[in-house]
């Protein structure tokens, strides 16, 4: 290629004009990419009022300005939290629309249903963990009011299997598979009542018509300190400094019951490199806000973000664990 000094006058100024095109293309390449989206759409399994919904939300409120116009979350609820999902699936892959989903749907549905309608691998990409949590389990006015401990629970349950129901937040989820792996320990037939999200099993719970549930702490913690129902135990391998006083089930004698529950950030299969270091960094600094951590403790939750590995490499550590359980129990999901 000849120097620009030799290529003449018209050429050079022709090869300077592309040049200097180029350049002002790159630089509004970058500059769009640094500018706010117009709207960020974070996307929900459950209804509004649960733990999932309210992390959305006091994160949306967090990135907006900064990372976009306009935040909303989108509720769509069924499934078990899987029409969530199948919504992210089609979405744009532009890091406008991401989803936030608790583990159980992408790392037990795939050993519990038969046909699931996406693959949590190929489908998703992880951006970044939102926070971890404890699940509770807890006993409402339906058992007798003496019955103040797990031991005390089961032996109701036994002397009262017509009324011995359990509800959790989704067929096929942990705390569904908490109260099966209870049900074995104890010899006891509990019965299952799946929900669409926690807050419906409460409901029924204070209302006297279920007997017993398992559900994300926090979401159980406002009629705990109300005094409406009675929380018999948690799922950590610690007890929560949220309910310092409530044992383990390790702590009971039932060391197979450890189930720690997180939820986190994806976005469709399809979207850049990009779109996904800028979402992810972008969701740490909301997660690390103090008042955004403060907001998510009030409710039972440890905010914690992680990079787009670690979060992988967790989702493929539960999986690998709650294949055993679900192959245990052989449940399959209809």
């Amino acid at each position: 290629m000849k120097p620009i000094d030799d290529l003449g006058m018209p050429r050079r100024r022709a090869l300077l004009r592309g040049v200097a095109a180029a350049c002002a293309w790159l630089a509004a390449a970058a500059g769009a990419a640094d500018a706010p989206l117009k709207t960020l759409r974070i996307v929900v399994g459950f209804p509004a009022g649960g733990s999932t919904d309210v992390v959305a939300r006091q994160v949306a409120q967090a990135l907006h300005g900064d990372l976009a116009d306009t935040t909303l979350v989108d509720n769509r609820s069924g499934a078990s939290g899987q029409v969530a999902i199948l919504a992210l699936k089609t979405a744009p892959v532009d890091g406008s629309t991401l989803l936030l989903t608790p583990s159980s749907m992408l790392t037990l549905f795939p050993h519990t249903y038969p046909q699931l309608a996406y693959d949590p691998v190929h489908d998703l990409l992880p951006v970044s963990l939102a926070c971890r949590f404890d699940l509770g389990f807890a006993v409402g006015p339906l058992v007798d009011p003496q019955v103040a401990t797990l031991a005390e629970f089961v032996a109701w349950a036994r002397a009262h299997p017509e009324s011995a129901t359990f509800g959790s937040p989704a067929a096929g989820s942990s705390s569904h598979f908490v109260g099966a792996m209870l049900g074995r320990s104890g010899h006891v037939a509990l019965r299952h009542v799946p929900y669409r999200g926690a807050q419906p099993s409460i409901v029924d719970l204070v209302g006297g018509h279920l007997a017993a549930t398992c559900t994300p702490l926090g979401d159980l913690l406002p009629m705990a300190e109300a005094r409406r129902l009675r929380l018999l135990a948690v799922c950590g391998t610690a007890r929560s400094r949220f309910v310092p006083e409530v044992p383990t089930f390790v702590e009971l004698g039932l060391a197979e019951i450890v189930a720690d529950g997180w939820l986190a950030f994806y976005l469709p299969a399809g979207a850049g490199p990009a779109a996904v270091r800028r979402l992810n960094a972008a969701l740490r600094t909301a997660l690390a806000r103090p008042e955004l951590v403060q907001a998510l403790a009030a409710i039972g939750l440890e905010a914690a973000g992680s990079s787009e590995a670690e979060l992988a490499a967790l989702q493929r550590r539960d999986t690998e664990r709650w294949a055993t359980v679900a192959k245990e129990f052989g449940f399959r999901a209809e």
